[in-house]
């Protein structure tokens, strides 16, 4: 890009060249380089934004958590409509898109990532403690509708309910998984809680 040339949305445009650089090469070819050159920008552009690559990185995952946020609203407003099992499964495959995915392998690959990410997220893998909160947090509405039985247990359920998913959606070469298997898996999990259907 041309010196002088004014970028609209730096912030943005590097975390949408992140997320395609992740994608095509998955979080080992994620490289302040690889970033740069990909958003069509100078590397010092970057470096003029964030103090280093991990703040940068940082930052792509808490842009991520903050979608988590407007996902868990939508989901928390259709407790008492549609079927339990029918609205997490359309969560959890909302929730595991390609980048989302690509995004928890990256957490997992960097420590260094993972250990700036404490602040927010302390326990837990960064991305997935968030989306287990998610769950939980719509399981109680729904059981405090009479939708899930009065004892089931929502610190075990959701974050089953997001292992499950994450090991059905993990395989980033591989085909995403069908919609029907994913609800089989949810409504497997979600047996004890005896949810509506």
């Amino acid at each position: 890009m041309p010196t002088g040339t004014a970028i609209r949305d730096v912030r943005q445009q590097l975390f949408d060249a992140a997320e395609r650089v992740l994608l095509g090469g998955g979080p080992n070819a994620l490289t302040s380089r690889a970033v740069t050159e990909e958003a069509g920008c100078a590397k010092g552009v970057l470096h003029r934004h964030f103090a280093d690559f991990d703040a940068f990185l940082a930052e792509l995952v808490l842009d991520r958590m903050a979608r988590i946020a407007h996902q868990a609203a939508a989901l928390r407003a259709t407790a008492g409509t549609g079927s339990v099992a029918g609205n997490v499964t359309g969560a959890l495959t909302d929730l595991f898109g390609p980048v989302a995915v690509a995004i928890v392998g990256l957490v997992t690959s960097r420590d260094g990532l993972r250990a700036r990410l404490r602040a927010t997220t302390p326990t837990g893998i960064p991305l997935l403690t968030e989306a287990t909160a998610m769950i939980a947090a719509y399981l109680a509405a729904e059981r405090d509708l009479g939708r899930l039985a009065a004892d089931a247990d929502l610190d075990e359920l959701a974050p089953t309910l997001i292992g499950t998913a994450h090991l059905l959606f993990a395989d980033r070469t591989g085909p995403t998984p069908h919609p029907e298997a994913v609800h089989k898996a949810v409504v497997a999990v979600m047996a004890p809680a005896r949810p509506v259907r």
